[in-house]
């Protein structure tokens, strides 16, 4: 049983099946039950709380509950971004060693980890329509990932995630603005306007996931579950329309490591892309990337990470033989005469 250490603990490393490949890839996105333990969603559940309660402060944010009454403090605490950049407990969850080992699978081997966000999603809060992740992180090539950690139980009552299965197939599809990513080098391809806007008449997204009819999906999952979604799907989720049930999750964006990323989550960068301020989470590549900066151990800081998917001996490469079929051969094995 193979085990990886991380942040003092141990895990099992988790085994993506040929099927659930195979699921990813046809229905656009992955629940894998279970993958991350209940002890560690336990720990992050009591951090939200702890912030929600003023208790816990995150470095260079006001705490709100002393200056915003409790209608407020739920809009405030909706969504907050990129906390891994600022507390230690939010970069582990990014660099989660079972949901590395799912994404080394599904995008890998090579990974890199750019966002994290955390969802309250308490009673009476909205949610999010119709939208492609990759319209608002672009990787190139595209081979961008979300991982949504459900943090509490997450049904059709609390506003859980609705999937659009097939249409990872989609061209991501561009605003008339160009504000942010699409596929304008198709032709045909139009614009769209409002997408994630919750009315289904103003989000021009509605169009094309009517071509979808009965295959919209809603990803009903429990504390530790985890949602793998890749960048073109069309995905939303409802109000939470419970009357006491809190719908938290954790979720983090990532993609191949050797993909270019000209996205900083709008803050500045040099040159043309934003690689090196991102974390080389598994693998290996050729472009720059950011250290963590608690020290979570990852492929940026530990080498047996960067290394372990290396191919021992030499490089091998399809090469004719005299007889006319194809073997493979170590480059450099022949002696070519001129």
């Amino acid at each position: 049983m193979a085990m990886m250490a991380a942040a003092g603990k141990q895990y099992e490393t988790y085994r993506v099946s040929v099927q659930e490949y195979v699921t990813f890839r046809e229905q656009g996105f992955l629940v894998v039950k279970g993958l991350v333990p209940q002890e560690d969603v336990q720990e992050m559940l009591e951090h939200l709380d702890n912030l929600l309660a003023g208790r816990e402060q995150i470095p260079g944010i006001e705490r709100p509950s002393f200056r915003l009454n409790a209608d407020e403090q739920v809009q405030y605490w909706q969504r907050v971004h990129m906390l891994h950049r600022l507390l230690p407990l939010h970069e582990r969850f990014l660099l989660h060693p079972r949901v590395l080992d799912v994404l080394e699978a599904l995008i890998g081997p090579d990974v890199l980890a750019l966002q994290s966000m955390t969802f309250f999603k308490l009673p009476g809060q909205p949610g999010q329509g119709y939208h492609q992740d990759s319209y608002y992180i672009p990787t190139f090539p595209d081979s961008l990932c979300g991982a949504w950690v459900a943090l509490d139980r997450a049904d059709e009552e609390n506003g859980c995630l609705w999937m659009t299965a097939g249409s990872q197939n989609e061209p991501v599809y561009p605003d008339p603005d160009g504000h942010n990513y699409g596929q304008r080098e198709l032709g045909d391809i139009g614009s769209i306007l409002n997408a994630s806007h919750t009315d289904e008449n103003k989000n021009g997204l509605t169009k094309i996931a009517r071509k979808y009819v009965g295959r919209e999906v809603k990803a009903e999952v429990d504390p530790g579950d985890v949602v793998f979604f890749g960048g073109h799907i069309l995905h939303r989720s409802h109000s939470n329309h419970s009357q006491d049930r809190k719908r938290r999750a954790f979720v983090g964006h990532y993609c191949n490591a050797r993909s270019w990323v000209p996205w900083n989550h709008g803050e500045s960068y040099e040159g043309e892309a934003a690689n090196d301020k991102h974390i080389l989470a598994r693998g290996t590549t050729h472009l720059p990337y950011a250290q963590p900066k608690f020290g979570t151990p990852c492929a940026a800081n530990t080498p047996d990470l960067a290394q372990r998917y290396r191919v021992a001996g030499k490089a091998m490469s399809m090469m004719g033989n005299m007889d006319g079929t194809m073997g493979m051969s170590e480059h450099g094995e022949e002696v070519h005469e001129d």
